[in-house]
């Protein structure tokens, strides 16, 4: 995220204010959790266990600070992919070369997948974080909320969804590479993971295939408040705000009043439907974001029960999404 507004551009009435590190027409919203288990099956979101996702970023940011383009990196994808496979799931990494400054860069996005369940087997529902941490902070920055959390809660969600079998759809879990830029956000710094992914999309002819990408980004914050930003699609924020309310947390996700430019922005450009989960105020206080890149950023800001309650929020939208495919959305 950019300044974050880093990876994250944060605009206002079309002009960019900060920075830190179109969807498609809805065709009506499933109606939860109790229509999908009468029709096809449903992924109970009880199964995601907050505690088992805190360990994984223990066990994650354990190996130290991961900027793209590193060994440290290269080492961090390698981890991701075996954890993904030891989890059950078929897993690779993409390595690509991408402009940046100083020169063109490696860098490694990993995808583990698990298969679609029936008719469901051309649709795509892809979960994404980053894994890479911000250059420049301190030479031990953990990274441990950004990106720390969302990797911990998506081999989660990998470990549930890997043993349950997906509701509907093949589910990619995807941690991307090279989101943080190392000066300034633009088209060759930053979101490398998340263009490259979602040119390859385009490129293979299987964007219309995705349903949905949603990006979890900084969720581990002990004072949980998700500011889901204004730049995502419309069905798909208001859907994920249901299944919150579905299971009655709902007061701990709200609409960003503005914008944000992270890892969920390059699909939106490509016309796939997308999601950024998100916690802006990651600070000393409410309202504050004076831990996000800093030295501060350390796995004691951090809370089993934040993590649970994105990740099984994250499960009931995947029954959610994966009832409205079914039914023609």
């Amino acid at each position: 995220m950019d300044g974050r507004l880093t990876a994250l551009t944060v605009v206002v009435a079309g002009g960019i204010v900060l920075s830190g590190c179109g969807g498609r027409h809805p065709a009506g919203e499933g109606t939860g959790h109790d229509a999908l288990a009468a029709g096809e099956r449903a992924v109970d979101p009880a199964l995601f266990d907050g505690g088992r996702a805190l360990e994984e970023v223990r066990r994650f940011v354990g190996l130290g600070p991961r900027p793209a383009g590193t060994p440290e990196a290269r080492r961090a994808a390698e981890y991701l992919r075996d954890r993904l496979q030891a989890l059950g799931m078929e897993a690779a990494i993409d390595t690509f070369h991408d402009a940046a400054p100083g020169g063109e860069c490696v860098f490694r996005n990993v995808v583990g997948r698990i298969p679609a369940a029936g008719d469901a087997r051309k649709n795509i529902l892809i979960l994404a974080g980053h894994y890479d941490t911000k250059v420049g902070i301190s030479t031990n920055f953990i990274g441990a909320n950004d990106s720390g959390s969302s990797t911990g809660v998506l081999l989660e969600l990998g470990r549930v969804l890997a043993s349950s079998g997906s509701p509907g759809p093949e589910i990619w879990i995807a941690f991307l590479d090279g989101e943080e830029c190392r000066i300034s956000y633009g088209p060759h710094d930053g979101l490398h993971g998340s263009r490259h992914l979602a040119k390859r999309l385009v490129d293979e002819g299987r964007a219309h295939r995705v349903a949905a990408v949603i990006v979890l980004d900084m969720v581990g914050d002990r004072d949980l408040t998700v500011t889901i930003p204004r730049n995502g699609t419309p069905w798909l924020t208001a859907l994920y705000f249901r299944a919150a309310r579905e299971l009655g947390v709902r007061d701990k996700f709200s609409l960003f009043p503005f914008e944000i430019g992270d890892d969920h922005q390059p699909f939106l450009e490509v016309g796939i439907p997308a999601l950024d989960v998100i916690d802006f105020e990651f600070g000393s206080g409410p309202g504050r974001n004076d831990y996000w890149h800093t030295s501060a950023d350390t796995l004691d800001k951090l809370a089993a029960a934040s993590l649970q309650t994105v990740g099984r929020v994250t499960l009931a939208a995947v029954n959610r999404i994966s009832l409205r495919r079914r039914a023609g959305g």
